[in-house]
């Protein structure tokens, strides 16, 4: 019998538009109490966010990670809707096998045909170190419909701080302290991980960034992932007190300067077209100036062994990338002129 007949559709979820639509339905929680994460933790308002988007229909996955540790504690979990561990490195391949798995249980008439959310979770180290190859392929996939986040705090949170490929230029790191001989011990530009998934893999009709401070269009950027036909992949941006040095009460405040200062630009990719969303989308076809990366830096410990240099450093990579690159945060080249008109 034809696979085709038994195609599951996905849910068509509202969208918010803005935050004071919201409330409509805050007091629906599938990410609540009995979570045992740091204060002023974003990747938990992420969880949050990302559950009450998707609603009681979903499975959730999560590979190792703070949002395993924190959330798994002995008989205490926050996770109202199903959830399971997956390892490390495997949070596509999890996403994959359990959306065949729903397919084919619904196939054999083993539970009612239906739209079922799945959505696989993966910190940094799972999503932009090992767990690039097992996401690519799962992206690859395009019969299965399921939704891949990627919270990403810049470094291996759950096992002290250690440096990860999203950790940015001349961050303090465990792995990476600033000393008398070398300041900056970290000399490596942060992966361009959203962009990365986006244009490699061409049949993947969906692919964002995202940021908690930014809730209405996190929540949208989800609720349209899992709309869409196929695997989709989101990549959101998450301050943390403990590794990036600072007073929980800022991370509200620089998850916006994240964005303002255009480190890192919100955009979404649906069906092989790219639009910048928010603040980005004011900056880029706007006439909104970005603020200085310094106001960002400074607000961090793990940034103050910074001289002026390297402030400025920093600051030139980031015009770099909005007045250089083909498009700001996406694609880091431009067309070049053509070799034959040089002759």
């Amino acid at each position: 019998m034809s696979e085709t007949l038994y195609q599951i559709g996905t849910q068509q979820l509202p969208l918010m538009g803005k935050v004071n639509a919201i409330p409509q339905k805050a007091v629906e929680e599938y990410y609540t109490s009995g979570h045992r994460t740091c204060q002023g933790c974003e990747s938990a308002l992420i969880m949050r966010l990302m559950a009450k988007a998707a609603g009681p229909r979903t499975i959730i996955l999560g590979s190792t990670g703070c949002m395993y540790v924190a959330n798994t504690t002995y008989y205490s979990t926050p996770w109202v809707v199903p959830w399971m561990h997956t390892q490390l490195g495997s949070c596509g391949p999890a996403a994959t096998g359990t959306a065949a798995a729903l397919r084919a249980l619904m196939r054999k008439g083993k539970m009612k045909q239906e739209p079922i959310n799945v959505i696989s979770f993966c910190g940094d180290g799972g999503g932009i170190d090992m767990g690039v190859a097992g996401i690519s392929a799962s992206l690859m996939h395009a019969e299965y419909n399921h939704l891949i986040i990627c919270y990403d705090n810049e470094s291996y949170a759950n096992t002290d701080i250690q440096i990860s490929g999203a950790s940015p230029w001349g961050a303090n790191t465990t792995f990476t302290p600033p000393g008398k001989k070398f300041r900056i011990m970290h000399t490596r530009w942060k992966k361009n991980a959203a962009a990365l998934y986006a244009v490699g893999h061409t049949k993947c009709n969906y692919v964002a960034t995202g940021d908690a401070s930014y809730p209405a269009d996190l929540i949208d950027k989800v609720r349209k992932g899992l709309a869409t036909s196929g695997p989709a992949f989101v990549h959101t941006l998450d301050p943390c007190p403990k590794g990036w040095d600072y007073d929980p009460f800022y991370s509200h405040k620089l998850g916006e300067l994240a964005v303002e200062t255009g480190i890192f630009p919100l955009w979404e990719m649906t069906n092989g077209r790219l639009t910048y969303t928010g603040i980005s989308a004011r900056q880029v076809y706007g006439n909104r100036k970005r603020r200085p990366v310094r106001e960002y830096l400074e607000a961090q410990g793990r940034f103050h062994h910074f001289i002026e240099e390297d402030y400025a450093y920093f600051q030139a990579e980031v015009d770099k990338m909005w007045n250089d690159w083909a498009m700001p945060g996406v694609i880091p080249f431009k067309l070049g002129e053509d070799p034959a008109k040089k002759k």
